[in-house]
């Protein structure tokens, strides 16, 4: 009877647009703790929002649920909740965007454009030049802890 009610639900209904979870994006995260895309395509740290902002500007039908957990995520930060909802499939089951069939090509697309965010460049360009200086004067090992 469940799975009757399933199938019947049209995909655009939002209980049927797919889910995106951060960690599924985070190139910090090992597959076992999450991770869905290749590490080398995958982004530091993305954000619920960044990726609704992303798959928003590219013409997606997108809802954030704020309060949502992954799982598997044991940080109970604010940063790392959240959730995006997309709606990939139309009612008669055609990809919404034909350049995107599957979960998995959002997923890649979202981590290539995550850090060409604005946010995110700007956040970089401060972040690279901090760890330039910070690296010179490392030399101690650590050791000197006041």
């Amino acid at each position: 009877v469940i799975m009757a009610a399933a199938a019947t639900a049209s995909p655009a209904d939002k209980e049927r647009f797919i889910c995106i979870y951060p960690a599924y994006l985070n190139n910090k995260k090992t597959i076992a703790e999450g991770r869905r895309i290749p590490i080398d395509k995958a982004v530091e740290n993305p954000t619920s929002t960044e990726i609704q902002d992303v798959c928003a500007a590219v013409g997606f039908n997108v809802l954030v649920e704020k309060n949502k957990m992954y799982p598997r995520e044991w940080n109970r930060d604010v940063q790392y909740r959240g959730r995006v909802r997309i709606q990939l499939k139309q009612e008669d089951g055609n990809p919404c965007l034909p350049q995107f069939p599957t979960r998995k090509s959002v997923m890649l697309y979202a981590a290539e454009t995550i850090p060409k965010l604005k946010t995110r460049t700007q956040k970089m360009g401060a972040g690279e030049q901090s760890l330039q200086q910070g690296e010179g004067g490392k030399k101690g090992k650590g050791k000197k802890k006041k």
